[in-house]
């Protein structure tokens, strides 16, 4: 038995549709290198060694920001944003995750030492300290940071009958 060999036409791949973004950034090379310079110099934003860490534990929900020592937000979470909804986002397990969540990004990008700075009395607050030290950052100091009344409102006028 002979076998013929068939030559192949080459098959011409189909390109995606490209958006009228990326048809403008093709046609000028000029315009296409400013956007990958503009890339660039955000992906090489530096991280500080050490920041702190805001927990704020009310009796309703758990937010974890994380900033530089200048004040800047690295990374933040909360539990709605970690999932949980109703009475659940204000459990310490949502507290937990919360602040696992929040300190892995900011592990991620260069954290490795934070001042913890609490505030409110919800059911999360120590659960999210151990959970930052979990992730592998370093907590160098805790401090509460909860308004006090120092001496109330000024009360209602005196009633008279």
């Amino acid at each position: 038995m002979s076998e013929e060999i068939k030559e192949q036409a080459p098959v011409e791949e189909q390109k995606p549709a490209m958006s009228e973004a990326q048809a403008i950034l093709a046609a000028d090379p000029a315009a296409a290198a400013a956007d990958a310079e503009a890339a660039k110099k955000k992906s090489k934003a530096k991280v500080m060694p050490a920041g702190i860490a805001f927990i704020r534990a009310t009796y309703n929900n758990t937010l974890v920001s994380i900033a530089d020592a200048r004040g800047g937000v690295i990374s933040w979470s909360s539990s709605g944003k970690a999932g949980f909804k109703g009475s659940r986002k204000s459990t310490a397990f949502a507290a937990t995750m919360v602040a696992q969540d929040a300190a892995r990004t900011a592990y991620a990008r260069g954290m490795h030492e934070v001042e913890v700075r609490m505030q409110g009395a919800g059911a999360g607050r120590e659960s999210a300290v151990r959970a930052i030290q979990s992730v592998g950052i370093h907590v160098t100091c805790i401090k509460d940071c909860t308004p006090v009344a120092h001496n109330g409102c000024r009360p209602r006028k005196r009633r008279r009958v």
